[in-house]
Parts: C-alpha cells; sequence; structure tokens
C-alpha cells in the first residue's frame, strides 16, 4: 500500500510513545510505503483534484534521526490506497475545514481514515451524549444557572471545556461549590462559550481507562492512566501514570455496544474513556496508547491497527 499520514510535523513527535509512529512503522515493516503532510500542506484548486504537498518518508531506525525525506513533490490524494488524519486537537475551525477537503477526496476516490464526516458529526466529548446508557450524569450548557442547578443535584462534579485535550481546563467543585461561580466564568466565556459538566466519578483513583477499538473490535487491555499525588486528571499530558490491564466486564460491554456502531460510520479507530464503568469521552481524531498498551503486556496493537487497514483496502470499500 501507499499510506499517507496528515498529521502534525513529523519533527514534533515523541517517538518513545507517539502512536501514529508506531503504526508508521509496523506499516513500512510490512513493505507498505508512506508519506507525510500537515493539514496546512492540503490544497484544492478549481477543476482539478485535492491534492497535498507531500514529503515521502522511510524510517530509519535511530532514536533521533528518526525519519529521512526521499522526495516533495504535490501528490492528489486519490493517488493513496489509504489516507490517515491523525491530526491532533484543537477541533477547530481549520481541523474542520480539513476534513471538508478529505472529504471532497473521497468524492474524487480517496479512502480517509477516520472517514472525515463522521469525525465532524463525532466531537470527542459530545459523541458520548447518543450512549447515554453507559455515561454518568452530564450537562451541556452555556447556562449558569443550569449548571448550578447540576451541581445542587450531584454535589461533586467536574467542569470542562468541549474543546479541550490532554485533561486541560478540567475542574473539580466539591459539595460545597466553592468558586464554582467563577469556574462557570472561567470556562464558559460569561455564557459565550459552551461547557459540558459531568458527576463526579470517585473511581478515578484507580484510573482513566483508555479502551480502543479498531474495526469495531475491542483491544484486549486498556491503558488505565492513573492520577498522581493532588491531580484528579490522568490524562498522561497532565502527569498520570499508564498502568495496561486487561478489560473488565464493564469496559467490554461499552465497547461491544458502541465500537460496532462507530465503525459503521467509518471510524475505523476509536479510544473509548472509561472511569469505574462511565463513559466519559470517545476519541476519533487521533486515538493513543499503542506503544504503552504493546509494550507491557505483548499485544501488539499496531499490528491489530494496520491488520485492519490492509483488509479495508483490500476490500475497496
Amino acid at each position: 500500500m501507499n499510506i499517507l499520514i496528515v498529521a502534525d510535523a513529523l519533527e514534533l513527535f515523541k517517538i518513545y510513545k507517539d502512536t501514529t509512529f508506531s503504526m508508521m512503522r509496523e506499516a513500512q515493516r510490512r513493505g507498505h510505503k508512506l508519506a507525510a503532510c500537515e493539514p496546512q500542506h492540503l490544497g484544492w484548486q478549481r477543476g482539478r483534484p485535492v491534492t497535498a504537498t507531500v514529503r515521502e518518508v522511510a524510517l530509519t531506525g535511530d532514536k533521533n534521526e528518526w525519519f529521512r525525506v526521499e522526495a516533495t513533490r504535490e501528490v492528489p490524494l486519490r493517488e493513496y490506497d489509504a489516507v490517515l488524519m491523525r491530526k491532533d486537537p484543537p477541533f477547530d475551525a481549520e481541523y474542520i475545514y480539513a476534513t471538508h477537503l478529505l472529504e471532497q477526496a473521497e468524492r474524487e476516490g480517496a479512502r480517509v481514515v477516520n472517514k472525515p464526516s463522521a469525525l465532524r458529526d463525532h466531537p470527542e466529548k459530545l459523541a458520548i451524549m447518543e450512549f447515554a446508557e453507559h455515561t454518568t450524569p452530564t450537562l451541556v450548557t452555556r447556562d449558569e444557572k443550569a449548571v448550578k442547578a447540576f451541581h445542587a443535584e450531584h454535589q461533586e462534579i467536574i467542569l470542562k471545556p468541549l474543546d479541550g485535550m490532554g485533561g486541560m481546563g478540567i475542574f473539580r467543585v466539591g459539595a460545597d461549590g466553592l468558586n464554582l461561580g467563577s469556574i462557570i466564568e472561567t470556562l464558559n466565556k460569561h455564557g459565550t462559550q459552551t461547557i459540558m459538566v459531568q458527576r463526579f466519578v470517585p473511581e478515578i483513583v484507580k484510573g482513566d481507562k483508555r479502551v480502543l477499538v479498531i474495526d469495531g473490535k475491542p483491544v484486549p487491555y486498556s491503558l488505565a492512566r492513573i492520577p498522581q499525588g493532588s491531580e484528579i486528571r490522568g490524562n498522561l499530558a497532565a502527569g498520570g501514570k499508564g498502568v495496561a490491564q486487561p478489560l473488565g466486564e464493564e469496559d467490554w460491554k461499552i465497547a461491544n455496544a458502541i465500537g460496532p456502531v462507530l465503525a459503521a460510520r467509518g471510524l475505523l479507530l476509536i479510544g473509548l474513556d472509561v472511569i469505574g464503568g462511565s463513559l466519559t469521552e470517545i476519541n476519533v481524531t487521533s486515538p493513543t496508547c499503542f506503544q504503552e498498551i504493546t509494550e507491557q503486556t505483548g499485544f501488539d496493537v499496531p499490528a491489530m491497527f494496520i491488520d485492519a487497514l490492509e483488509r479495508l483496502v483490500a476490500s475497496g470499500q
């Protein structure tokens, strides 16, 4: 296969943990050819197909100079067997514009993973609301009074922006409501931005589990991201400790209920965040934790993903 990776700059990758890097490494090991670009390298000129200025790359195996550029050229996206959209959030206007260009490339014959329209239709925090039976009580609103009423009902709550990542902007408010008004103002920008509020799940002390689902099938191990010290956030970017562990009964139940539904919509890879048996987020843009799970358990997550990608390409869908 010829594979194009649309992601952040390769120079910014932390290859000791980067999931996109692990995908590239497994793909090259199987003899597939790799190219990479950033969203700003996509273009569409009237009367022409969507193209990208790409770098054709090969992985070197060196930890420092881990890739070499073999050529740089402008290529129609439809010439690739697969285009992997792996750009990290923020899920902002530029991200949405990129999905529109990728969707046009699909109409021209490109195969894009995850499907661009599905990326737009499943904002990572809002997507859980479709699966209410698996979530903790949750409110999405701009309204300060609604947030305060939710707090009065549930006493201990978590507040977070809809466009955050890596644990950024997450606040916990206890039963005393200390600083609740100020936190609401900070997050909702005096009623101009929508936020998410959830009942606090105390099982966070045991970890915020990342459950990966590939082509509708759960990876049998999760990565429990355990908060350290006085932190309430388990996110690795916020200093959480990642511990791989077999999926529990509730993890399997949630993954088997949601995975096939979203796979049918063109989401080949998703990452479910589960705390104490409650679904808290569905990651669709660039789910991570491949390397941590593989290194700690021996289960080859990148191989499972490339297997699924090869099946998709072979199917012609």
